[in-house]
């Protein structure tokens, strides 16, 4: 079965705090639409590999075809990126909470140190890419991943992640990437970071 492209779970507009109504049109319908597109084109018949959820494909990169791989690195690795992408935002913004809150205090200092290490992360990364916080063996840790590399191909858990591709943010802040990482704070959706945590 073919992947396909779920709707955002808010409207267009609902992110107006960090990030444009039309910036998340063209994102969600243009961008991530292309990488569903090709992934499925990519993958045309081979049923047994569509027939996969994207982090099985992903995390076990060796059993897709050597023609097909890059392929799937980057259509596969950007519609699960996007996809994770959507689902930790929401509008109502907040702190992190409870076990989360606890990790990120004794591994960071705190929700400000949090934050440093994902900037530092997102500003160091030369051309596209994504600022990371995993878990790694029950311990949190900061990485970021060039184009549309996921930590799902290390075998990797990602808990938060932020797109540092032009795309997501050029037309409110142009290049000033820093800017937007951190207006991005404003709408992580702690509970949907968390539930990551959790499972």
């Amino acid at each position: 079965m073919p992947f396909e492209l779920a709707p955002l779970p808010y409207p267009a507009d609902a992110l107006e705090a960090a990030i444009d109504k039309t910036t998340m049109e063209i994102h969600h319908g243009r961008h991530h639409k292309a990488y569903v597109d090709n992934l499925n084109a990519a993958l045309a018949g081979h049923d047994n590999l569509l027939a996969l959820p994207i982090e099985k494909l992903l995390g076990n990169l060796s059993q897709v075809p050597e023609t097909i791989r890059q392929k799937v690195i980057n259509n596969g690795g950007g519609h699960a990126n996007h996809t994770f992408f959507w689902n930790i935002m929401g509008p109502a913004g907040g702190e992190p909470s409870g076990n989360l809150a606890a990790a990120i205090q004794s591994t960071f200092g705190g929700l400000d140190g949090l934050k440093a290490k994902i900037k530092e992360a997102a500003l160091a990364r030369f051309g596209s890419g994504w600022a990371w916080l995993i878990a790694d063996g029950g311990k949190l840790e900061i990485v970021s991943t060039a184009n549309q590399d996921t930590p799902l191909m290390t075998g990797k858990k990602p808990i938060l992640g932020v797109d540092v591709w032009e795309h997501a943010y050029y037309l409110r802040y142009q290049n000033k990437r820093a800017d937007y990482v951190d207006a991005w704070w404003k709408v992580a959706n702690w509970k949907a970071i968390e539930a990551h945590f959790a499972h």
